[in-house]
């Protein structure tokens, strides 16, 4: 499977918090199609968390910690 930097932390949190569940997603085989679709959400998430800080903050904020507050958003919606 080749799934994105998103994708392969999506099946790890299934792998480990899910198991049945995502055993259920390959006997149907939709576990690439799930996998693929939350990961389109998620950067689709991203790229609006990083636009709703950077208006907010308006250059008053390194890249850098631009990207660090958008990754904790991520993360928090692995979860």
């Amino acid at each position: 499977m080749t799934f994105g930097k998103y994708g392969k932390m999506i099946l790890a949190n299934m792998e480990r918090n899910y198991p049945y569940r995502k055993q259920e997603l390959e006997l149907t085989g939709e576990l690439k199609i799930k996998i693929f679709e939350r990961e389109k959400y998620i950067l689709e998430l991203k790229k609006q968390v990083e636009q709703q800080i950077k208006e907010k903050y308006k250059g008053k904020l390194d890249e850098k910690v631009i990207e660090d507050l958008v990754q904790d958003r991520v993360r928090a919606e692995l979860k």
